[in-house]
């Protein structure tokens, strides 16, 4: 339940979508862009930035940057 911790119901939705918007444009680059898991770890890098982000562009960016280096690594 990666936005389990989210009580706000703005973040809720802002976390909502963003992680739509980021997964929009992370899945093209996977080698299987309907894999659950990986909109899931997804997801937990949002919920995780919801905090610090500026506006829902800013959490989407953010998240696919992140998501971005954990692929890299």
């Amino acid at each position: 339940m990666p936005f389990s911790s989210l009580t706000d119901p703005v973040e809720l939705a802002r976390a909502s979508a963003a992680l739509d918007a980021a997964w929009n444009e992370v899945r093209l680059s996977l080698s299987d862009p309907y894999d659950e898991r990986e909109r899931t770890r997804l997801a937990y890098i949002v919920a995780s930035l919801v905090a610090v982000a500026e506006d829902e562009d800013d959490l989407t960016q953010r998240a696919i940057e992140r998501f971005r280096r954990a692929l890299a690594s």
